[in-house]
Protein backbone atom coordinates (compact mmCIF):
# COMPACT_ATOMS: atom_id res chain seq x y z
CA UNK A 1 0.00 0.00 0.00
CA UNK A 2 2.89 2.18 0.87
CA UNK A 3 4.34 1.47 -2.61
CA UNK A 4 1.10 2.26 -4.35
CA UNK A 5 1.11 5.67 -2.55
CA UNK A 6 4.76 6.83 -3.05
CA UNK A 7 3.61 5.88 -6.31
CA UNK A 8 0.93 8.31 -7.13
CA UNK A 9 3.21 10.96 -5.29
CA UNK A 10 5.91 10.57 -7.75
CA UNK A 11 3.82 10.71 -10.47
CA UNK A 12 2.50 13.92 -9.63
CA UNK A 13 5.33 15.75 -8.85
CA UNK A 14 6.33 14.84 -12.21
CA UNK A 15 3.23 16.29 -13.82
CA UNK A 16 3.97 19.42 -11.45
CA UNK A 17 0.76 18.70 -9.30
CA UNK A 18 0.77 19.66 -5.81
CA UNK A 19 0.12 16.70 -3.32
CA UNK A 20 -3.98 16.78 -3.05
CA UNK A 21 -2.82 15.37 0.30
CA UNK A 22 -0.46 13.67 2.90
CA UNK A 23 -0.23 11.04 4.58
CA UNK A 24 -1.82 11.41 7.97
CA UNK A 25 -3.09 15.21 6.83
CA UNK A 26 -5.98 16.74 5.85
CA UNK A 27 -5.89 19.53 2.84
CA UNK A 28 -7.73 22.81 4.03
CA UNK A 29 -8.68 26.25 2.50
CA UNK A 30 -7.98 29.86 3.36
CA UNK A 31 -10.58 32.22 3.93
CA UNK A 32 -9.65 34.10 1.23
CA UNK A 33 -10.00 31.27 -1.43
CA UNK A 34 -13.30 30.42 0.41
CA UNK A 35 -14.49 34.05 -0.67
CA UNK A 36 -13.30 33.72 -3.82
CA UNK A 37 -15.19 30.90 -4.68
CA UNK A 38 -18.15 32.09 -3.41
CA UNK A 39 -18.10 35.35 -5.27
CA UNK A 40 -17.85 33.37 -8.38
CA UNK A 41 -20.60 31.02 -7.32
CA UNK A 42 -22.62 33.90 -7.00
CA UNK A 43 -21.90 35.59 -10.37
CA UNK A 44 -22.46 32.46 -12.11
CA UNK A 45 -25.89 32.23 -10.47
CA UNK A 46 -26.70 36.11 -11.20
CA UNK A 47 -25.79 35.85 -14.63
CA UNK A 48 -28.38 32.66 -15.09
CA UNK A 49 -30.79 34.92 -13.46
CA UNK A 50 -29.88 37.73 -15.84
CA UNK A 51 -30.04 35.06 -18.81
CA UNK A 52 -33.38 33.74 -17.77
CA UNK A 53 -35.01 37.18 -17.05
CA UNK A 54 -33.91 38.24 -20.71
CA UNK A 55 -35.24 34.77 -22.17
CA UNK A 56 -38.61 35.76 -20.23
CA UNK A 57 -38.42 39.85 -21.87
CA UNK A 58 -37.75 38.83 -25.25
CA UNK A 59 -40.45 35.80 -25.22
CA UNK A 60 -42.98 38.74 -24.14
CA UNK A 61 -41.81 41.26 -26.56
CA UNK A 62 -41.61 39.04 -29.55
CA UNK A 63 -45.94 38.14 -28.76
CA UNK A 64 -46.55 41.84 -28.55
CA UNK A 65 -45.01 42.47 -31.45
CA UNK A 66 -46.97 39.80 -33.39
CA UNK A 67 -50.40 41.97 -32.27
CA UNK A 68 -49.06 44.90 -33.36
CA UNK A 69 -49.49 45.50 -37.04
CA UNK A 70 -47.85 48.03 -38.74
CA UNK A 71 -49.61 50.56 -41.41
CA UNK A 72 -48.20 52.96 -43.66
CA UNK A 73 -49.33 56.67 -43.40
CA UNK A 74 -48.22 60.06 -44.63
CA UNK A 75 -47.55 62.81 -42.87
CA UNK A 76 -46.53 66.81 -43.45
CA UNK A 77 -42.87 66.61 -44.07
CA UNK A 78 -42.91 70.17 -43.39
CA UNK A 79 -45.68 73.23 -43.58
CA UNK A 80 -47.70 72.98 -46.25
CA UNK A 81 -49.08 76.39 -47.67
CA UNK A 82 -52.74 77.24 -47.96
CA UNK A 83 -53.71 76.57 -52.11
CA UNK A 84 -49.97 74.65 -51.83
CA UNK A 85 -49.86 71.84 -55.12
CA UNK A 86 -48.53 68.59 -54.52
CA UNK A 87 -47.09 66.47 -57.35
CA UNK A 88 -44.68 64.01 -58.66
CA UNK A 89 -42.24 66.52 -58.84
CA UNK A 90 -42.36 68.29 -54.90
CA UNK A 91 -44.22 65.81 -53.19
CA UNK A 92 -41.19 64.58 -51.56
CA UNK A 93 -40.51 68.29 -50.48
CA UNK A 94 -43.59 68.09 -48.46
CA UNK A 95 -44.60 64.84 -47.89
CA UNK A 96 -42.99 61.98 -45.64
CA UNK A 97 -43.60 58.32 -45.20
CA UNK A 98 -44.38 57.39 -41.66
CA UNK A 99 -45.12 53.73 -40.18
CA UNK A 100 -47.32 53.16 -37.13
CA UNK A 101 -50.12 50.74 -35.79
CA UNK A 102 -52.89 50.64 -37.70
CA UNK A 103 -54.64 51.30 -34.59
CA UNK A 104 -53.19 55.13 -34.23
CA UNK A 105 -54.05 56.14 -38.00
CA UNK A 106 -57.20 58.02 -38.74
CA UNK A 107 -59.73 56.28 -41.11
CA UNK A 108 -59.34 59.26 -43.46
CA UNK A 109 -55.45 59.15 -43.47
CA UNK A 110 -53.93 59.57 -46.64
CA UNK A 111 -52.14 55.60 -46.93
CA UNK A 112 -52.06 55.12 -50.92
CA UNK A 113 -49.18 56.45 -52.68
CA UNK A 114 -51.45 56.53 -55.43
CA UNK A 115 -53.08 59.86 -53.75
CA UNK A 116 -50.45 61.69 -52.54
CA UNK A 117 -50.29 63.51 -56.43
CA UNK A 118 -52.75 65.94 -57.61
CA UNK A 119 -53.54 67.27 -54.54
CA UNK A 120 -54.01 70.98 -53.71
CA UNK A 121 -54.60 72.12 -50.51
CA UNK A 122 -57.36 73.81 -49.07
CA UNK A 123 -55.82 75.29 -45.54
CA UNK A 124 -52.46 75.41 -44.29
CA UNK A 125 -51.14 72.23 -42.51
CA UNK A 126 -48.48 72.32 -40.05
CA UNK A 127 -45.36 69.62 -40.32
CA UNK A 128 -46.09 66.48 -38.82
CA UNK A 129 -49.98 66.50 -39.08
CA UNK A 130 -51.13 63.55 -40.52
CA UNK A 131 -52.65 63.94 -44.05
CA UNK A 132 -56.12 63.24 -44.82
CA UNK A 133 -58.04 63.96 -48.22
CA UNK A 134 -60.03 66.14 -46.41
CA UNK A 135 -57.43 69.07 -46.41
CA UNK A 136 -56.79 68.53 -49.67
CA UNK A 137 -58.96 69.49 -53.37
CA UNK A 138 -58.35 66.88 -56.20
CA UNK A 139 -56.86 68.53 -58.83
CA UNK A 140 -58.58 66.24 -61.62
CA UNK A 141 -61.92 67.29 -59.79
CA UNK A 142 -61.03 70.93 -60.44
CA UNK A 143 -61.54 70.47 -63.86
CA UNK A 144 -63.52 67.15 -64.26
CA UNK A 145 -66.61 69.56 -65.33
CA UNK A 146 -64.89 71.04 -67.88
CA UNK A 147 -65.31 70.09 -71.40
CA UNK A 148 -61.95 70.51 -72.74
CA UNK A 149 -59.94 72.55 -69.92
CA UNK A 150 -56.76 74.66 -70.79
CA UNK A 151 -54.39 76.63 -69.35
CA UNK A 152 -54.40 80.69 -69.97
CA UNK A 153 -52.12 83.17 -68.57
CA UNK A 154 -52.53 86.80 -68.11
CA UNK A 155 -50.25 89.36 -67.51
CA UNK A 156 -51.21 91.95 -64.28
CA UNK A 157 -50.18 94.91 -66.73
CA UNK A 158 -53.50 93.48 -68.81
CA UNK A 159 -55.72 93.71 -66.34
CA UNK A 160 -56.77 96.84 -64.35
CA UNK A 161 -55.95 94.58 -61.61
CA UNK A 162 -54.84 91.61 -60.48
CA UNK A 163 -56.12 91.98 -56.28
CA UNK A 164 -52.36 93.66 -55.54
CA UNK A 165 -50.48 90.94 -56.73
CA UNK A 166 -51.62 88.95 -53.54
CA UNK A 167 -52.61 85.46 -56.22
CA UNK A 168 -51.29 82.50 -55.68
CA UNK A 169 -51.44 78.48 -56.79
CA UNK A 170 -54.76 77.46 -55.83
CA UNK A 171 -56.75 80.53 -55.60
CA UNK A 172 -60.13 81.18 -57.24
CA UNK A 173 -61.01 84.89 -58.72
CA UNK A 174 -63.97 86.18 -60.43
CA UNK A 175 -63.47 87.95 -63.60
CA UNK A 176 -65.30 90.89 -64.37
CA UNK A 177 -66.11 92.63 -68.04
CA UNK A 178 -66.70 96.23 -68.05
CA UNK A 179 -68.52 97.79 -70.76
CA UNK A 180 -68.47 101.01 -72.29
CA UNK A 181 -71.00 102.49 -69.58
CA UNK A 182 -68.54 101.16 -66.88
CA UNK A 183 -70.99 98.42 -65.87
CA UNK A 184 -69.66 95.42 -64.83
CA UNK A 185 -70.81 91.72 -65.52
CA UNK A 186 -69.31 88.82 -64.13
CA UNK A 187 -68.42 86.63 -66.89
CA UNK A 188 -66.34 83.87 -65.36
CA UNK A 189 -66.79 82.54 -61.61
CA UNK A 190 -64.90 80.41 -59.73
CA UNK A 191 -62.02 80.23 -61.78
CA UNK A 192 -58.65 78.30 -60.32
CA UNK A 193 -55.15 79.45 -60.01
CA UNK A 194 -52.98 77.35 -61.36
CA UNK A 195 -49.59 79.40 -61.22
CA UNK A 196 -48.73 82.91 -60.31
CA UNK A 197 -45.08 84.47 -61.49
CA UNK A 198 -43.09 86.94 -60.45
CA UNK A 199 -41.74 90.21 -62.65
CA UNK A 200 -38.87 87.60 -63.41
CA UNK A 201 -40.49 84.88 -64.72
CA UNK A 202 -40.53 82.44 -61.45
CA UNK A 203 -42.67 80.42 -59.75
CA UNK A 204 -43.73 81.90 -56.61
CA UNK A 205 -43.51 79.66 -53.72
CA UNK A 206 -47.53 79.62 -51.98
CA UNK A 207 -44.83 80.69 -48.70
CA UNK A 208 -44.23 83.36 -49.87
CA UNK A 209 -46.31 85.86 -48.54
CA UNK A 210 -44.78 89.01 -50.11
CA UNK A 211 -43.66 88.83 -54.13
CA UNK A 212 -46.21 90.61 -55.97
CA UNK A 213 -47.82 88.14 -59.11
CA UNK A 214 -46.83 89.65 -62.29
CA UNK A 215 -48.45 87.02 -64.16
CA UNK A 216 -51.01 83.91 -63.67
CA UNK A 217 -52.26 81.04 -64.80
CA UNK A 218 -55.58 79.63 -64.80
CA UNK A 219 -57.99 77.17 -65.67
CA UNK A 220 -60.04 77.74 -68.22
CA UNK A 221 -62.80 76.29 -70.86
CA UNK A 222 -60.89 75.91 -74.56
CA UNK A 223 -64.55 76.92 -76.24
CA UNK A 224 -64.15 80.36 -74.04
CA UNK A 225 -60.25 81.36 -74.78
CA UNK A 226 -61.31 83.71 -77.63
CA UNK A 227 -63.48 85.23 -75.91
CA UNK A 228 -61.20 85.69 -73.20
CA UNK A 229 -58.19 87.22 -74.46
CA UNK A 230 -60.74 89.48 -76.85
CA UNK A 231 -61.91 91.35 -73.46
CA UNK A 232 -58.70 91.19 -72.73
CA UNK A 233 -56.65 93.14 -75.03
CA UNK A 234 -59.88 96.15 -74.86
CA UNK A 235 -58.89 96.57 -70.67
CA UNK A 236 -62.30 95.90 -69.95
CA UNK A 237 -61.44 93.08 -67.60
CA UNK A 238 -61.46 92.96 -63.68
CA UNK A 239 -59.92 90.13 -61.29
CA UNK A 240 -62.02 89.45 -58.03
CA UNK A 241 -60.24 87.28 -55.51
CA UNK A 242 -62.49 85.02 -53.35
CA UNK A 243 -62.14 84.80 -49.96
CA UNK A 244 -62.66 82.19 -48.04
Amino acid sequence: MEDDERECVQMQDKLGKKRPFSKGKVRTYGKSRIKRLLWNGSAVAALLAALAVFAVLLQIEKNTLADYEKGLVYVAAKEIPKGQMITQENYREYVAECMLDVKCIPKTAITDPGQISGLVAQMEIEEGCFLTLGMFELLNEITSAMKEPVIVGLRAEDVYQVVGGTLRAGDRIHIYCVDADDMARLVWKNIFVYQAFDNAGAIISNADRKSAAQRINVYMENAEVESFYTELASGSLRVVKVCD
